[in-house]
Order: C-alpha cells, then sequence, then structure tokens
C-alpha cells in the first residue's frame, strides 16, 4: 500500500524544479522512510554500472513472464458510470476426458463444483498481481479478474474527476458488487481480496449483507486489515512515523495537482523507486528480480493523482462490524510475518473475530505475500475451495511446492 505513496513522494522531490516549496516537504517527509532504500541503492552504484542496470530493467520488461495471462475481457459499470474492466477464465471443458494431472494435483479426480472465485487486488497494483493463483486455477475452477477503478485497464473515477467526491472503501464495495452482478450474476461465489482488495471485500459485505448470506461461500483476506491503519508504523522510529503522518496527505494533494512533472521525476529516481518497492513488498533476500520488475511495474503504472486521491480512505476505513457477515462459511486469513505495510496483527485481529477461520501467518513474507510465496497461497486457497463444499478433496499443489505446516498457527 504505502510504498508506492513513499516511492512517488521520494521522487517528487527531485523533479519538482522550481516547485521547492512542495518538495522540500516530500524530501522531508520521505526521507526516514527511504534511508535503508537508498544506502542499498547507493552500493549498488558502487559496483554494477547505470547502463548496465538500465539495460537489465528492459531485459526484464521484455522477458519477464508475469502478467501475461489474459481471460476473456468484460465490463462492468460502477453507480457513478466508471468504467470497471474485468476478466473470466471459465473452467476447462473436459468432454468426459479424465481429470487432468494438474486438476487431480489440485483437487483430488473429481471436477471441481461450479463455483466462480473473484479476486480483488490492492492499492496500487492490478489484476495481474494474483499472477501465480490464476495460472495455478486456470481451467480448473471459473475465476474473475478485476481491476479496481481508476487502477490496471479500468476507467478513471467519475465521483472523483467530475464531482470531487472523496474516494471511500464503501465506493470501492459497491464497485464489488458491479463486477460480481456483471461477471458472476448467479451460482456460488468465493472472494479473496489482498490489502485494499480485502477492504473492499469488507465494504461489500456491509452493504450487501443477503449477498454475503445468499451467494458467498468461503472467502479469503490476504495481507489486510478491518480497521486502525493510522496506527502502523511501516517499521519507522516513532518520531519519522508521527512527521510522516502529519503531513503526507497535505504533501500528496500538492504531488497530484503537479502530476506531470511528478511522473517526470518518479522516472528520473527510479533505482531510489526500486529500492523502496523492495523494502515494502518483499522480506526474502532471493526474491527473483523477474518478480522484484513485476511489482515495480505495477506499482510505476499507478499514477500520482490516483496514488492521492486513494491514500486518504485508509485512515477511514473500519469494517470490523462487517467482519460477522462472514462467521458462517469456511475463511482463510493469511498474512507475511514481516509485511510492514498492513501488519500480521492486523490479520491476527481479524482471525479473532472470526473464530471458525484457518490463520495462516507465512514466515520471511512481506506485503506481496501471493508473489513471493505463491506456493503457500495456492496450496491454502484449494483448501479453502475444499472447506467450502466446492471440490471435493484437497491435494498439495506440487508443482509450486508444499506448504509448510509451521506457517499456520492452530486455533
Amino acid at each position: 500500500m504505502t510504498n508506492a505513496v513513499a516511492s512517488a513522494a521520494a521522487s517528487a522531490a527531485g523533479a519538482a524544479g522550481n516547485w521547492r516549496r512542495a518538495t522540500g516537504i516530500a524530501g522531508a517527509a520521505i526521507g526516514v522512510l527511504a534511508a535503508g532504500a537508498a544506502a542499498g541503492v547507493a552500493v549498488e552504484r558502487m559496483t554494477v554500472g547505470r547502463t548496465v542496470r538500465r539495460k537489465a530493467r528492459l531485459a526484464l520488461d521484455s522477458t519477464g513472464p508475469y502478467g501475461t495471462l489474459r481471460g476473456t475481457p468484460g465490463k462492468a459499470y460502477a453507480d457513478d458510470g466508471t468504467e470497471l474492466y474485468y476478466e473470466v477464465d471459465e473452467v476447462e471443458p473436459d468432454a468426459g476426458a479424465p481429470p487432468s494431472a494438474r486438476r487431480r494435483r489440485l483437487f483430488g479426480r473429481k471436477a471441481p463444483a461450479p463455483v466462480t472465485v473473484v479476486f480483488c487486488h490492492g492499492y496500487c497494483l492490478n489484476q495481474d498481481s494474483w499472477h501465480f493463483q490464476r495460472a495455478a486455477l486456470r481451467g480448473v475452477v471459473r475465476t474473475v479478474h478485476w481491476d479496481q477503478r481508476s487502477h490496471g485497464r479500468s476507467g478513471r473515477g467519475v465521483a472523483q474527476n467530475r464531482d470531487r467526491e472523496p474516494l471511500t472503501i464503501d465506493r470501492l464495495g459497491r464497485d464489488l458488487k458491479a463486477v460480481v452482478d456483471a461477471a458472476a450474476p448467479e451460482g456460488p461465489i468465493v472472494l479473496v481480496g489482498h490489502s485494499m482488495g480485502g477492504m473492499t471485500v469488507m465494504a461489500l459485505a456491509a452493504e450487501y449483507p443477503e449477498l454475503i448470506a445468499e451467494r458467498v461461500v468461503a472467502t479469503a483476506f490476504v495481507g489486510t486489515s478491518s480497521g486502525r491503519l493510522g496506527e502502523v508504523n511501516f517499521g519507522l522510529p516513532v518520531a519519522g512515523v508521527n512527521a510522516i503522518r502529519r503531513i503526507l496527505p497535505g504533501v500528496l494533494r500538492a504531488l497530484g495537482q503537479q502530476a506531470e512533472l511528478v511522473e517526470k521525476g518518479r522516472r528520473a529516481t527510479a533505482e531510489l523507486f526500486a529500492g523502496i518497492i523492495k523494502r515494502y513488498s518483499f522480506a526474502g533476500r532471493d526474491i527473483d528480480p523477474a518478480v522484484e520488475r513485476f511489482a515495480e511495474r505495477m506499482i510505476e503504472s499507478t499514477p500520482i493523482d490516483v496514488v492521492a486521491e486513494f491514500y486518504p480512505a485508509f485512515t477511514e476505513h473500519d469494517k470490523t462490524g462487517a467482519l460477522a457477515r462472514f462467521r458462517q462459511m469456511p475463511v482463510l486469513v493469511l498474512a507475511g510475518v514481516q509485511d510492514l505495510v498492513t501488519p500480521s496483527g492486523h490479520s491476527e485481529a481479524i482471525a479473532d473475530e472470526l473464530p471458525d477461520a484457518e490463520l495462516v501467518l507465512v514466515p520471511e513474507a512481506g506485503h506481496l505475500v501471493m508473489l513471493e510465496h505463491p506456493e503457500v497461497v495456492i496450496d491454502r486457497l484449494a483448501d479453502l475451495l475444499t472447506r467450502a463444499g466446492a471440490v471435493p478433496a484437497a491435494a498439495t499443489v506440487s508443482s509450486y511446492g508444499t506448504s509448510s505446516s509451521s506457517t499456520a498457527r492452530p486455533r
């Protein structure tokens, strides 16, 4: 979530030129946040030439396999007219043939029931952030992947651009309802949400409890929070985080009003930007560079004015009361132990409200746990579908490895 905010503000400081007051504030706000990443970038510059680094990024952009999966496209329309882009991956017809090895590996020998799994992505990401999970379930169960308003291939929020309406998580919940109505108008549904996407699922439950009760058969909350995000310190000293909290909303508003200038700055400071993304997205040291670059590209594609537009909504988010809507169904709550954006304590708080939920805390994992440890997320999602009755028997997703039993805390 805040990795994109941080990097955008840091980049702006170098881009604004004569816009000294705003960039001065941005530099002060972000200095503490970027220090660790900047040190790492400085060491790299001593050993690897700028041209080599640039060529490496271009090579990863052209050959990286992630984010290339595409499905049948569709469009839904929010109640303010915003165009919401989604894609559907249908179940592969078996024509009476025995289940494929991949299907048996996921769910056993019988075909899964006709459930639709709806994936909701996080802040400054897009539907491709679920790449590994989409690849594993592709053709096995029906899935819907959509881009939140102003993200990915969806249109800019009409209410925000035309009416200057503040963006709220409640608005995102209504957007999700429009996508469900268009892409999965009938049949059982499984909702999967990461970060802001999990908050979107909670907002849907708060406003449409009958939909949850009548059609949702299971839910997964991945690296998300039901509230109290204003207390997150992002791994910073108290003095640093307090300073950022005081001035960041105003800085973002100012940066959003100078979007073109700021975007030039983001490009100029791409290396520092990459370091910040790595720190706030991943916890391990051995992340595939292509995965790192994939995450960078998604976050880079989010315009600074969208970053600014969405950020205030998180401090207002409080959907703890809506969690009760999920108590009568199987629920997975999963988080990286070293998530600095939505700390794992927030997932534990969700699980406390849902005592029958499976709580999985993944060691050496950061905020983008579904990219850092895809095998764990895939394995637990397959098990969730089994517990929901959507499939007859669970099995380990052997092509991605097995999830360690130590990652799940017994309840």
